[in-house]
């Protein structure tokens, strides 16, 4: 370990004056801990930035670019507030460098200049850019020690652009020789999230919760001591706390379980974002931006069981049951590498499966390709399309070997009717689907059990 903790502020936690304010307590009353600042755009930024590309795209130059003129003006507004109009004010001219350099990009798209993938990762970085260059200057008014550092020097990446895979080698030497040294002279680095650049030096951005991304790379590279990920929720929770008002807050979570509930609904986690916080067992702590003296959730290596086995519910929506039936899946050796193949074609993930001699029953929550699909699965057999479910992933650590335990869920739930079941694939959840219509008393009436409370 290096001594050093990584930061990371989403777009909520600076997403105006008083957000800014928030974030310089947390950062100011941790300085002991030698932080890493890694921060997201601010909020609805980086759909404005792809609102702009958007309309660029389609020839409105002009229209694209005055479009952004009202985040512009957000920056300045924090900019003006903490920053005296005596003192030299070095995002001023990071901001007017930002409107030429959109300007002349937007200009690139409505040409169509360049590929329009690359301009696209281009412009969507500004949002990362500028929240960096502006939360640098903000820190260093108010008395901290803190730099800039372009995150497109740090972290190296391929040519896929919207969603580009980090080469660590490269990428773990670079933060070492870049950030080691500042953290060691008492600075505080604030980089931006979400962005990096190719080894030809083309901007790239790495993809949904990209930002959480950049962190765990960060922190990996550092062998930091913890990475916080600072956001709008005080950690992961028993539950949807918008379904269920006696939700709480998970104190400690292993990365495995954090990883289950993440892939099935759980919107704080997602669990690529993490991997090289895991791989380096480096502690992951979930921090409210609003309510920071809340402990939130620790994320660990191993978390240990608890009482009644359960940690959380949670339940992913917008699910379609694909039934497959035939003759010939009896004593077939290829019936499902056939299946499979028809799903990585057209690059469409498999969520809950349960098969019979004759039948496969799967769930999908994108559909995008579902007209593909069964045409291509009606060569294999006969295909029933159902939708309008639910997933609900029960998580716990020892939950699989603990006796009588899916019982007791599905007795608490025995008037409900369970479409399909999945028990045994992993040692931590038991995964099961039903109508969306009944979602919300299904997890009213298990939280009731497991975690007391009214429903």
């Amino acid at each position: 370990m290096n001594n050093c903790f990584v930061l990371k502020f989403g777009g909520t936690s600076v997403g105006d004056v008083a957000a800014f304010e928030r974030v310089f307590h947390a950062v100011s009353t941790q300085i002991e801990k030698r932080p890493v600042i890694v921060v997201s755009a601010m909020t609805m930024v980086t759909d404005a930035l792809l609102n702009a590309f958007e309309i660029a795209k389609k020839g409105g130059f002009s229209e694209a670019l005055m479009s952004l003129e009202p985040h512009f003006e957000r920056h300045l507004k924090v900019s003006k507030v903490f920053i005296s109009a005596e003192s030299p004010n070095a995002f001023n001219g990071e901001l007017d460098f930002a409107r030429n350099e959109l300007s002349d990009l937007l200009m690139r798209v409505s040409r169509r200049s360049l590929p329009l993938a690359m301009l696209k990762d281009a412009i969507l970085s500004y949002g990362e850019q500028m929240s960096s260059h502006l939360l640098a200057e903000v820190l260093r008014a108010k008395g901290l020690n803190a730099r800039q550092m372009d995150s497109r020097r740090l972290i190296v990446t391929d040519d896929e652009y919207g969603a580009a895979q980090p080469i660590w080698d490269e990428t773990e030497k670079l933060v070492r020789l870049e950030l080691l040294p500042l953290i060691e002279a008492g600075e505080v680095p604030v980089l931006g999230g979400f962005i990096a650049a190719s080894r030809g030096g083309e901007t790239t951005t790495l993809g949904r919760g990209g930002s959480d991304y950049s962190a765990a790379l960060v922190a990996a590279a550092l062998r930091a001591n913890e990475l916080q990920i600072w956001t709008d929720v005080t950690g992961v929770m028993t539950c949807d706390p918008r379904i269920c008002a006696e939700a709480r807050t998970i104190p400690f979570l292993s990365y495995e379980e954090a990883a289950e509930l993440a892939y099935f609904g759980a919107k704080v986690l997602h669990p690529k974002t993490i991997k090289p916080a895991v791989d380096f067992k480096i502690p992951v702590r979930v921090c409210n931006t609003f309510e920071p003296a809340e402990t939130g959730t620790m994320v660990l290596d191993e978390s240990g069981e608890t009482k009644n086995k359960i940690k959380s519910i949670s339940h992913k929506p917008n699910i379609t049951i694909l039934r497959i039936t035939s003759a010939r899946m009896l004593g077939s050796y290829g019936f499902m590498s056939a299946l499979f193949q028809v799903f990585e074609r057209f690059r469409t993930v498999i969520d809950v499966i349960s098969t019979s001699e004759v039948s496969v029953a799967l769930t999908l929550d994108n559909t995008d390709s579902l007209e593909q699909i069964v045409t291509e699965l009606e060569r294999l057999g006969d295909v029933e399309v159902e939708p309008g479910f639910a997933v609900i992933c029960v998580v716990g650590e020892g939950l699989r070997a603990s006796t009588g335990l899916a019982s007791k869920i599905f007795s608490t739930i025995e008037d409900i009717n369970i479409a399909l079941v999945s028990h045994g694939a992993s040692s931590v959840n038991l995964t099961f689907v039903v109508k969306e219509d009944v979602v919300g008393d299904v997890i009213r009436k298990l939280h009731r059990t497991f975690f007391g409370g009214s429903d």
